[in-house]
């Protein structure tokens, strides 16, 4: 009798370690181009990814080049994700080669219908800020889902669990930022700034965007790009413009002065997030906390009211050290 039960048992004691050693994968490596993404597969992955980042803080995607240590990362990485339209440039030919090789996946193209999107009238097309409307970069989550589970089916389970949390956190800022542009007076619900990344935000929450320069930062600004825009800030009685993380702030403050030589007094209103996060380990190096400091500093400089966190977003504002006022 114990002969009969030897070979399975024997089928089985081989079987355990190797079910053991495939729920023991090394984790994914995921290499992103921006932020933001890289900030999705890491809510979604998890502990079943490794996420990094090639543009940190304060680059611009616009303008970047691939360097060889980049070169280097994107040939370790077992997947690329990357924006698409364009975003990132100069990069786009490097990517393109490496999806010869690897998944190498846009995840704008792959998730956004066609009908939500904005047109460029510039090399763009379509403009590829897409973040800046958190319902439609919500819709980057299932196809990063879709990413990671090709390679990691085992990982079901948790990928969908932390996608589902995820997205009702991304609900739930959707509504937040809504709510706080929706309280600035309307006339002066405008929102100008140093290039136009900020056009999905003005359409999904209510607020006019004007930007000096177009949206691609590898055009010049000119001086009929400082007077129009100063004719406007004077015309509009704008109280505030605004500066941001990746951009040299001379042109706004070339707009200002313009506005202050003809007698309007216009104020920064803050630095904004607009192609880039804030620093690693801080809230503002989060997606949501980019949205959450991009929208307090508009609300409060533009005369709004700056809305309290809803409950769905209370564990990301302790996690953070956040006032949820």
């Amino acid at each position: 009798m114990k002969m009969r039960y030897a070979a399975p048992l024997l089928a089985l004691s081989l079987a355990a370690p190797l079910a053991h050693a495939e729920s023991q994968k090394a984790p994914l490596n995921v290499v992103t181009t921006v932020g933001m993404i890289a900030d999705v597969a890491g809510e979604v992955g998890g502990e079943c990814v490794n996420v990094n980042p090639m543009m940190g803080p304060g680059v611009d995607p616009h303008l970047y080049q691939a360097s060889a240590s980049d070169v280097k990362t994107l040939r370790d990485a077992d997947q690329i994700l990357y924006s698409g339209y364009s975003l990132e440039g100069q990069l786009g030919k490097v990517l393109e080669n490496f999806s010869r090789q690897k998944t190498t996946v846009a995840v704008s193209p792959a998730s956004i219908e066609p009908a939500e999107l904005l047109t460029a009238q510039d090399v763009y097309g379509i403009d590829p800020h897409l973040w800046m409307d958190v319902s439609l970069w919500a819709q980057t989550v299932d196809t990063v889902v879709d990413t990671f589970l090709k390679a990691r089916p085992e990982c079901a389970d948790a990928i969908h669990a932390n996608a589902e949390a995820y997205t009702a956190q991304l609900d739930a800022l959707h509504e937040w930022v809504g709510q706080g542009i929706a309280s600035i007076p309307e006339e002066q619900r405008i929102l100008v700034t140093a290039h136009d990344a900020f056009n999905y935000f003005g359409r999904a929450y209510g607020i006019e965007v004007k930007g000096i320069q177009g949206i691609s930062t590898e055009t010049e600004t000119g001086i009929a790009d400082i007077r129009r825009m100063a004719d406007v800030v004077i015309e509009r009685e704008v109280p505030a413009v605004f500066i941001e993380s990746t951009i040299n702030p001379r042109t706004v403050q070339a707009v200002i002065d313009a506005a202050e030589k003809r007698g309007h007094t216009v104020e920064i209103g803050g630095q904004l997030y607009s192609d880039a996060m804030g620093e690693a380990g801080t809230a503002d190096g989060t997606y949501i906390g980019m949205l959450y400091a991009n929208t307090r500093a508009i609300v409060k400089a533009l005369g709004g009211e700056v809305a309290p966190l809803p409950e769905a977003l209370g564990a990301w504002a302790k996690q953070w050290g956040v006032d949820e006022a």
